[in-house]
């Protein structure tokens, strides 16, 4: 079955459903779908990225293919 078909087939399911904790359990699924990746991130992490994009700021960075060609 393709994904259209798959889809169609949910929607039917849900039109039809007069189960309350479906509903709500579909709806926790794609809540939980937009959560942002950010928001797992503990602030160890969020604070090594952060040094990260200053460091870029500052030029304190050395292209892939400039380390590739150096080690290679």
């Amino acid at each position: 079955m393709d994904i259209q078909s798959e889809k169609l087939e949910l929607i039917k399911m849900l039109a039809d459903t007069k189960d309350h904790a479906i509903i709500k359990s579909i709806r926790k699924i794609f809540k939980k779908k937009q959560k942002d990746w950010w928001d797992d991130l503990t602030d160890e992490q969020k604070a090594e990225i952060e040094e990260g994009e200053r460091q870029i700021e500052r030029g304190e960075f050395v292209l892939y293919e400039d380390m590739m060609k150096k080690h290679r």
